[in-house]
């Protein structure tokens, strides 16, 4: 039996698709399976690892239904008890399945863990190193930008990035599956922190090492997709997760964290849409349950809390 299942999610990647895919097959450890989910792309990408990669089992949908459904039907039709998630644009270090596999394996409590995202045209800058999320309500990706060895120790992260994560896929069935309502964006936010809340941890593995080129379905770090769907998507992670009273404590920080992306977005000309997106996300949370609070839980929200205001510090001044 195979012990790790790679999902790829993909749209429109075909440009992508080799340097990921060669990378894979160049892997010191063989023991997985490798599924590409197509979010009905119309560049044939399909075709191309048909015809080149044949050992790439394809999960074809007939629309871009977006992220998180794309990696749902990849979980779904997996046949191990690890999922490794990977973006497209990316390419991995030739023992990266492996050290992600030792890492997950190595902490019980693990709903997953976070590989050390490298920037793939300067690969002596980090570009993730385990998301984090702040009372500002700002979720962000640890040591962006900075020097590659910043962070080289294993250790507990807030949530993992489903850019470059493995997953115990057992858990899954217990706290829920990637948020479909999502779409893309902060879909991984929400799945580790609901792990949080359940009891589980979120590890990372800078051992295994990927390189990333970024925006690669998206085509810009900043758009008015991106915007709108990051503020619509971050209104409805707050309702969901955060029991009513864990809102109001953080309402003050929530209301400048909110009212600075508003400035910072209206300077880059898409302020209308990242205040549509906020109102869409209060639309969206109205029709959807949150997580069901239980006084079991209370520590574990309070942990949480205390990492929200550490966050904020980090974020802040670091």
């Amino acid at each position: 039996m195979q012990e790790v299942s790679v999902i790829i999610p993909n749209y429109n990647g075909m440009a992508y698709l080799e340097g990921v895919l060669s990378s894979l097959e160049q892997q010191d450890f063989q023991n997985f399976e490798t599924i590409l989910v197509d979010n009905g792309s119309a560049d044939g990408s399909v075709a191309f690892v048909m015809g080149n990669f044949p050992w790439v089992h394809i999960v074809e949908l007939p629309d871009n239904f977006g992220f998180s459904r794309a990696v749902n039907e990849g979980i779904y039709a997996s046949r191990a008890p690890y999922v490794l998630l990977l973006n497209n644009d990316t390419e991995v270090d030739k023992s990266f399945v492996r050290e992600m596999l030792a890492s997950i394996k190595g902490h019980k409590k693990a709903f997953s863990c976070s590989a050390r995202m490298i920037r793939y045209h300067e690969r002596n800058k980090l570009d993730d190193a385990g998301n984090y999320y702040c009372a500002l309500g700002w979720a962000f990706a640890r040591g962006k930008g900075k020097d590659i060895h910043t962070y080289e120790k294993e250790d507990r992260i807030f949530t993992s990035c489903a850019g470059a994560a493995i997953y115990r896929k057992k858990i899954f069935e217990k706290i829920g599956y990637f948020d479909e309502e999502h779409f893309a964006y902060l879909e991984d936010i929400d799945v580790g922190y609901r792990a949080r809340i359940f009891g589980y941890e979120n590890w990372y593995a800078p051992k295994a090492l990927v390189y990333h080129v970024g925006s690669g379905t998206s085509g810009s770090r900043y758009n008015q997709f991106k915007t709108r769907y990051s503020s619509r998507n971050n209104i409805y992670l707050i309702y969901k997760n955060m029991p009513a009273l864990q809102i109001l404590l953080n309402l003050p920080f929530l209301i400048v964290g909110f009212g600075m992306k508003i400035l910072f977005f209206t300077q880059k000309g898409m302020g209308r849409e990242y205040i549509a997106g906020i109102k869409n996300g209060f639309q969206i949370s109205r029709k959807n349950k949150k997580v069901k609070f239980h006084l079991k839980n209370l520590g574990r929200y309070g942990k949480i809390q205390l990492e929200l205001w550490w966050n904020l510090i980090y974020r802040l001044f670091a």
